[in-house]
């Protein structure tokens, strides 16, 4: 098939294509479940998480790597290995909350703090908290994989599996080395900027932009130059993705973002945001850090003496200059991206998303 023969959806389509593929894959699930007289419930969780919110980025990026290497192909094909893609993102959600003991994503109470409440008949407290936790730890599971079944179903040529596959399996290693980082510079003394902008980028700048453009664009075939090129684009935009999410998780409204402005500080994450401020902080200012970051005491009067400090040392500032910075890169790479000129736009667009994003 010729690019010229192929229907090249827009933004609000392929979110829309997708959401479907996941809809009837589920809807499959949900149906074997009952002929097995298995929990209906497992793949009802999934849909209900799915269903929730999300903006189809990782899915989104996957479709339009592939219409920048030509779109051969079949386009069906793309759209379901662009739906595993979601199906992953659903994995890494689930695990992070039960991770971070989250208690609110996407404006609704996490899956684990949905799964103790509903399993919480006959147990203690703590019992349904455990039990939550454990539902939801292997809710994610499956979320992994199906989003391999999701994969391998999806009717792809040999050379298509061939070119992917790579790309799928370091695609989830980096994510796991970048959540490990998380976790283990969480809860610890202030890391440096150039530690925080490591766990970033294999946290997010790989995982959410560069690896799903090159797994669209290896579908329809493209040589190592496009997947450079796209990486160019694809890093500092992932990084300028990250640092929003920071902001937003200290100075957003949770009306909005769907979460609370206290975890990341209660948690103590090491995010660039506290590592600037940390190097900046006079002593009055670093007591204030120390004495208020990590505690899972913190109280909406002890968030706003650290937003104070983290306004006052220019942290905040100085973040969002690198987020323009990082979009005005990706920006000026994509003039050397040798791409269909029609998904410059589509990726200019996105590009946009990221930077000027509330939630």
């Amino acid at each position: 098939m010729t690019a010229a023969a192929v229907e090249l959806p827009d933004v609000d389509a392929v979110r829309r294509r997708v959401t479907t593929v996941l809809d009837r894959f589920l809807e499959a699930k949900a149906r074997t479940a009952a002929e097995l007289d298995l929990p209906a419930e497992v793949p009802q969780c999934l849909s209900d998480f799915l269903a929730s919110g999300g903006k189809r980025l990782r899915p989104l990026l996957c479709v339009t790597g592939w219409q920048a290497a030509n779109a051969t192909g079949d386009l069906a094909a793309v759209l379901r290995v662009a739906a595993s893609l979601e199906m992953f993102h659903a994995f890494c959600l689930i695990h992070d909350d039960v991770m971070d003991d989250s208690d609110i994503r996407r404006g609704v109470p996490t899956v684990h703090r949905r799964l103790a409440q509903q399993h919480r008949d006959g147990r203690s407290g703590s019992a349904a908290d455990r039990a939550g936790a454990s539902l939801a730890i292997l809710i994610g599971d499956l979320a992994l994989a199906w989003s391999d079944e999701l994969l391998h179903t999806a009717g792809l040529t040999h050379r298509q599996l061939g070119a992917v596959y790579p790309l799928i399996d370091v695609m989830r290693s980096e994510v796991m080395y970048g959540q490990y980082l998380d976790v283990t510079g969480t809860g610890h003394s202030t890391p440096g900027v150039e530690r925080a902008l490591k766990t970033a980028r294999y946290k997010t700048a790989k995982y959410t932009i560069e690896r799903p453009l090159h797994i669209g664009a290896a579908l329809a075939g493209a040589d190592d130059t496009l997947l450079a090129a796209l990486s160019r684009f694809a890093l500092p935009l992932g990084e300028a993705f990250q640092l929003r999410d920071d902001l937003l998780g200290v100075f957003g409204t949770p009306a909005t973002t769907g979460k609370p402005v206290l975890d990341d500080l209660r948690e103590g994450r090491r995010t660039i945001l506290l590592a600037l401020a940390a190097q900046r902080a006079d002593i009055a200012q670093q007591h204030v850090l120390d004495g208020l970051v990590g505690s899972p005491d913190l109280d909406p009067d002890g968030a706003t003496r650290v937003r104070d400090v983290l306004e006052a040392t220019g942290a905040r500032t100085t973040v969002e200059a690198m987020i323009t910075a990082r979009y005005e890169q990706a920006l000026a790479a994509l003039e050397d991206v040798p791409a269909v000129p029609g998904t410059m736009a589509t990726l200019r667009r996105i590009a946009a998303l990221a930077l000027e994003r509330t939630s």
